[in-house]
């Protein structure tokens, strides 16, 4: 009697290909979510650069003092844009000032406006400067 021996320890073909695919599939969605990290990292880094610049440019006129705002100036209250570097690139932001006058106090607002992936958002600072009574 000749007996043929069987190998049985191996893989086929088709259980390959199956385990390749589910390999690829899981892959895919590791890949996915590193893309969305990365998004969101640098979302938050954009956001945190504007709030640089709002307080920076807060800074600036609170340095002024009370007699040195004068809100209903025009010419002192504009818009303009400012570049920062971010991730080896550069981002414009658009400042936009105003103010009000009441009495003995005058309010700055300063709102920052960027622009990423085709949606536009907005950070706001304001602050009141009080007219000391010497």
């Amino acid at each position: 009697m000749d007996h043929v021996c069987l190998n049985n320890r191996g893989f086929t073909l088709i259980e390959f290909l199956v385990s390749i695919v589910i390999l690829m599939v899981g892959l895919l969605g590791l890949l996915q979510a590193v893309n969305l990290a990365l998004s969101t990292n640098a979302q938050n880094q954009v956001r945190n650069e504007a709030v640089a610049v709002a307080d920076a440019e807060m800074a600036k006129e609170l340095a002024k003092g009370y007699d040195g705002v004068d809100p209903a100036n025009t010419s002192v209250f504009r818009s303009y844009t400012v570049g920062r570097k971010i991730l080896s690139a550069y981002k414009s932001y658009s400042v936009s000032k105003t103010g009000a006058s009441f009495q003995n106090s005058k309010q700055v607002n300063i709102e920052v406006s960027w622009r990423y992936k085709q949606q536009r958002f907005t950070q706001n600072a304001s602050s009141v400067l009080s007219k000391s009574n010497q």
